[in-house]
Parts: structure tokens; C-alpha cells; sequence
């Protein structure tokens, strides 16, 4: 590893993560003047909602945000930014933070021009974390068609190999360097904010919901891939089993939310989210049957609650109100039954269909992986904010559960209070 000495920066700002929040703090803050570092572990901005199909209030594409971002992004010379990296360390107090970065090897230079020679090149695939193993992808890939920065990435997997060489023959741009090596990067930063994001919750930990033992049984950010035109299927919602056009599909809400043994609180954005994926379903086949399983529906404001109206108007979607006890599976058809005690009647449920979506609990990231910095988190890992202190504050969802309408209003805020640290030393 090589190490670099940055140019000090004080009074300049760290963001830590690249998703919505990260992109709208760096902004924010860049177009009123201040110096920004946005710092993403993976190849490319975006975070999750890069990954869904459509996203709240106006069910638009990842690529109407984010096209807008990305581009505000490219033209300000304020902000710099520092894919495939993570903080190793920090040191220091409010107004001057040293920081550790660590950035690693994209083994594609600024020479590329997406022409797709070295993937094509490829004869081995790797897993795409991107569609959540749902597919396979080559060695060399780009992200996603807007992917930003718009370049290639060699999987460390195929390092060492012959399909590292090939790419590395098949590019005319010289742009595939496999001799890239990870470097530290020290900068002095006036304040940092973290927006480090969400992952889903781990559904193989519930066990009585049967993911990870029947292949029909999928979660949320899944279905979000299978109806994204640019995701495994190119859109078309499909058993995993058998590539089979579902006619009926289960929606299990709370799974692992609000239950002491997983995620004690609730997620806020999964009824939304069912409910959004029930309109994806509907699209495709109208004549389909839909069974959600609630313990209750949170449509908080007034355009979620006429948009959860709407869904209760159609025939075909059945609103239970009923946690699931338990999945089992027909080992000929591969269709799912739910069992659950209908909360309103007590009668007990057994619901046969062909394919079931777990809406699994929003976790922050910080709740597996504690940041290298002097930072405190509530029982379930989310960053408390000390304005009293500054300097350090989480935003988006690393600070609370929140859609992106108010992860990209906390973001502001944040923005401000970073600027605000600043100002004040």
C-alpha cells in the first residue's frame, strides 16, 4: 500500500457515503462556497436508490434524481470525489479532523470510455452484489448504465487471472491498469458528516420465514431489482424457481421490524414500499391476487395515505391484518403457503401462492460496522448527533429510518450544521 499526503484542506468538509443523503450534503454545501470531499465505498454514487425500480412521492426512476445530482456533481470544482474508498481513521476535534482514508484499486484508469471491450473479453462471471446475487455478471463491468464516475470496474475476484488479462488486452484506451494498488489518503477537515446508509436486515435470521430455504420467497430491495428494467430479469417480475409469471404474491410486512428479537422499531418505510411493489405487480398482471400481511399500515402524510387508498380500492389486493407465524412450501409446485391469525376475525389463515416478498427491516450500516471515529449510537445502531459538540453528525439513515424525501431534508440540515461548525471556530 501507498501512502499520499492531500494538500491540507481546513475548513473544508468530509461526507462519508455517496447515497441520496450524502449526495445532497455535498451539494448543499459545495454550491454555497465550502470545499467537499464525498467519500462512497463502492465504485459508484447512488447508494440504494440507485437499486430501486421506482421511489416516492412522484414514482420516478433512480435516474430522475440522480442524473440531476450526478451532473451538479461533474460541473462543481468544489467537491472531490473519492470512489472504492473508506475511512480507516480520525483524529482531532471540531474545526480540524485528520483523517485516514483508505482508497482501493478500481484497476480502470481515467483513459476508459465505457466501450465495453474488456467485459466483452470476459469469459468467467462473478456474483452482482448490485442485484443481490440475483445474476451474474462478467469480471469487468459497469455498475449500472448512469453509473458515476461513468467507468469501468475490474473485480478484485479475477485479479491474478486470464480474464484480468484479457481485459487488459482487449482495451485499445490502455485504460486497464492491474498493477493499481490501494493508497491511504490524509486530509485535515473542519467537519465530517456521515451518511453511511442502510442495509437491508438480514432475513436468513428469521427462520421462520423461510428465505434462504425456498427460492419463491424473496425480500423488498429484491423485488425492487426484478422490476427494474436494468435488473436481472429486464423488468419482469418472475418466480426465481422457474422464470414463472406469478399469479398470486404475498407481502409479509414487519419482517424482523418491530419485534424484540430482531429490530425492536419500526422501519417507516416498508408498508410504503409493499404497497409501491403491489402497484409493480398490478402493472404487469392485472388479474393477479395479492395478499398483504400487516401488523398495521403506516402511510405517514397525506399523499401516502390517498396513495394507500387507492390500493385498498382494487378487487384483487387483499388487506389481512396479521402477523405471519410461519411459510412452508409444496415441494412439487413451489408455491408458498402463509400462516397467519387474521388479527380482526381470529380466524387462522393458510394462504397458498406462488410467490412471497418480505419486507425486510431498514438496519444502518453502523449497526455491524462501528465507524473509526468518536461517535455515539443508540441500542440500534443509529448515530446520535451532538450539536452541542459539532463537528460530526449523521444524516439520512444513518441517524433515523426515513424515505428519501426526508433523508434529502435531513441531509440539508446536516449541511448546514457542518457549515455552521465551521463558522463557529
Amino acid at each position: 500500500m501507498t501512502e499520499e499526503k492531500a494538500t491540507p484542506a481546513s475548513g473544508s468538509i468530509l461526507v462519508v457515503g455517496g447515497g441520496i443523503s450524502g449526495l445532497t450534503t455535498a451539494l448543499e454545501a459545495a454550491e454555497v462556497g465550502y470545499e467537499v470531499f464525498l467519500v462512497e465505498k463502492n465504485p459508484y454514487l447512488g447508494g440504494r436508490v440507485a437499486q430501486l425500480n421506482q421511489y416516492f412521492p412522484k414514482l420516478c426512476p433512480p435516474t430522475c434524481g440522480l442524473e440531476i445530482n450526478f451532473r451538479r456533481i461533474k460541473d462543481n470544482p468544489r467537491i472531490k470525489v473519492l470512489t472504492l474508498a473508506e475511512v480507516e481513521k480520525v483524529d482531532g476535534s471540531p474545526g480540524s479532523y485528520d483523517v485516514a482514508i483508505k482508497v482501493n484499486p478500481r484497476y480502470v484508469n481515467e483513459n476508459c470510455t465505457c466501450c465495453g471491450d474488456c467485459a466483452a473479453a470476459c469469459q468467467g462471471e462473478v456474483d452482482s452484489d448490485y442485484d443481490f446475487g440475483m445474476r451474474k455478471i462478467k469480471g469487468a463491468y459497469l455498475p449500472f448504465e448512469m453509473a458515476f464516475p461513468s467507468r469501468y470496474v475490474i473485480s478484485p475476484e479475477i485479479i491474478g487471472s486470464d480474464d484480468a488479462q484479457r481485459a487488459k488486452e482487449a482495451c485499445q484506451y490502455d485504460a486497464v491498469d492491474l498493477a493499481m494498488e490501494a493508497k491511504t489518503l490524509n486530509l485535515n477537515v473542519g467537519s465530517i458528516v456521515w451518511a453511511t446508509g442502510w442495509q437491508p436486515y438480514d432475513a436468513t435470521k428469521m427462520d421462520n420465514l423461510g428465505f434462504g430455504q425456498y427460492p419463491n420467497i424473496i425480500t423488498n430491495m429484491m423485488m425492487e431489482r426484478l422490476a427494474a428494467p436494468n435488473g436481472p430479469t429486464t423488468g419482469s417480475i418472475v418466480r426465481p424457481s422457474d422464470d414463472k409469471e406469478p399469479a398470486s404474491i404475498a407481502f409479509v410486512q414487519c419482517a424482523g421490524s418491530r419485534d424484540e428479537n430482531h429490530l425492536p422499531y419500526c422501519s417507516y418505510i416498508c408498508c410504503m414500499a409493499s404497497l409501491k411493489q403491489v402497484t409493480y405487480v398490478r402493472e404487469r398482471y392485472p388479474e393477479a391476487k395479492i395478499y398483504v400481511f400487516y401488523i398495521d399500515l403506516r402511510t405517514p402524510g397525506y399523499r401516502y395515505e390517498r396513495f394507500y387508498e387507492k390500493i385498498k380500492e382494487d378487487e384483487n389486493v387483499f388487506l389481512i391484518k396479521g402477523k405471519v407465524a410461519e411459510v412452508s412450501e409444496d415441494p412439487t409446485s413451489k408455491n408458498i403457503t402463509v400462516v397467519a391469525e387474521n388479527a380482526v376475525t381470529g380466524e387462522k389463515i393458510h394462504q397458498e401462492v406462488e410467490m412471497a416478498v418480505l419486507a425486510t427491516g431498514m438496519q444502518p450500516t453502523t449497526a455491524t460496522d462501528k465507524l473509526p471515529a468518536d461517535l455515539q449510537y443508540n441500542e440500534d445502531g443509529f448515530i446520535l448527533n451532538d450539536y452541542e459538540a459539532g463537528g460530526m453528525f449523521g444524516a439520512g439513515c444513518a441517524n433515523k429510518p426515513a424515505d428519501v424525501v426526508s433523508s434529502n431534508q435531513n441531509a440539508t440540515g446536516m449541511a448546514l450544521k457542518a457549515i455552521q461548525t465551521l463558522v463557529n471556530r
